[in-house]
């Protein structure tokens, strides 16, 4: 696909404005919650060195089915470094890149960390400064020692339910609660970074799947809390507005409009010039609307099949009515929006095909620099990162043969 607003050979920008330049993340994590965690830290400018075990690399780079591609979508922007940290070499190479790290990251199971020579206490003392963040399925508790995904904690904690139909729970469409402990490690290394400033201390710093979910459906206890009555799945939730929903078109492309104030209302009706509409008695505040949703929903319906898609979105988005094409992430490609001020990320993948890949959904006012989207090649920047941090290309060469490194 050539996009017609997006170079294909998008260039590695210097991020020279852009927030976290000259940090540095190691990040030792792999399939997806680590990962976004250092996606979102790379496009804030740090440079993250991503180090994969030696000599096979993340295993994600090959996996299939719901998760193909995360590998290249998670790690854009990133340095790689294959390490083998089972052996004394492999520990000594990342004891010597950590000592002058501002941030690790890590998503290992429970142990790991320690048993492969990371963990905190041990590094910590190399580097007193350095912000170490532990991505793991849950913080420390009774469930900590459990094995945790994303879609298992969305069951655990009641996101499936909400998602999917009575007796029939369904995970969200995303790697969601990943994502969102992604973003929490964030919220907690920046956090870290700032009081360190104060204090010249780096900390531990924990984000869990479990937590995260839990904070995602808080809303719902919330609900309960104030209604008295248990939330049902959002799929059979009663309507709490009069038009909250999707609809055909002439062209046979579904839509989905919101109708939610009686201003709204007032210009709908307006728009399509139906006064009696208006004056319905029925129909003249949005609890009535609610009530008589169903008559309302077939009069709505029969404007709507008169028009095409497109110019019936324009009508009512310029009408200041909530509408918007019923898409498919694909459609993002080649999106208005996303194409504005690059948005996109021009991504190679190792088949040869480019896909417009989104990049983080922040804005910092006057700073064009962008990341440049490509994700590294499994030890792509050994020698380079290896050589900055003081190794000669003799020991770089001595490690490679040793299989300390790739």
């Amino acid at each position: 696909m050539k996009h017609p607003n997006i170079p294909a050979d998008t260039p590695l920008d210097d991020p020279t404005n852009l927030p976290l330049k000259g940090k540095k993340v190691i990040e030792f994590c792999h399939v997806v919650m680590g990962p976004s965690c250092g996606l979102i830290l790379a496009e804030l400018g740090a440079e993250v060195i991503k180090v994969e075990p030696a000599p096979h690399g993340d295993r994600t780079r090959a996996l299939e089915g719901h998760v193909a591609g995360s590998f290249v979508y998670f790690n854009r922007s990133k340095k790689a470094v294959g390490l083998n940290l089972k052996t004394e070499g492999g520990r000594q190479v990342a004891h010597r890149l950590l000592k002058d790290a501002d941030v690790l990251t890590e998503n290992f199971a429970p142990g790991t960390a320690e048993r492969l020579g990371i963990g905190y206490n041990e590094v910590s003392q190399l580097n007193p400064r350095l912000v170490y963040c532990s991505l793991k399925g849950y913080l420390p508790g009774p469930y900590e020692n459990y094995a945790a995904l994303d879609e298992v904690v969305q069951y655990s904690t009641g996101l499936a339910y909400m998602t999917g139909l009575p007796g029939r729970p369904m995970r969200a469409g995303s790697s969601v609660v990943d994502i969102a402990g992604g973003m929490f490690g964030v919220i907690g290394i920046l956090s870290a970074l700032l009081q360190r400033d104060l204090t010249g201390h780096g900390r531990h710093v924990q984000s869990a799947l479990y937590e995260s979910s839990a904070f995602l459906v808080g809303q719902h206890i919330a609900a309960e809390a104030h209604t008295g009555t248990v939330p049902q799945p959002f799929s059979v939730q009663p309507r709490s507005w009069g038009i909250y929903e999707t609809f055909d078109t002439r062209d046979g492309t579904a839509i989905f409009v919101g109708i939610t104030s009686d201003k709204q209302w007032q210009t709908f009706c307006e728009m399509y010039d139906r006064p009696s509409l208006f004056s319905e008695p029925k129909f003249d505040t949005n609890e009535k609307r609610r009530q008589n949703h169903d008559e309302l929903y077939a009069i709505c319906q029969e404007i709507f099949l008169g028009y095409d898609s497109d110019p019936l979105i324009e009508m009512l988005v310029n009408a200041g009515l909530p509408a918007a094409p019923v898409g498919q992430p694909r459609d993002l490609q080649l999106d208005k929006q996303m194409s504005h001020d690059n948005r996109m990320s021009s991504t190679q993948f190792a088949s040869g095909t480019t896909a417009y890949l989104p990049r983080l959904g922040v804005n910092f006012k006057g700073v064009s620099e962008r990341t440049g989207g490509q994700a590294p090649a499994l030890g792509e920047h050994t020698d380079t990162v290896l050589g900055n941090a003081g190794f000669s290309p003799q020991e770089i060469a001595a490690l490679r043969d040793t299989g300390d490194i790739v």
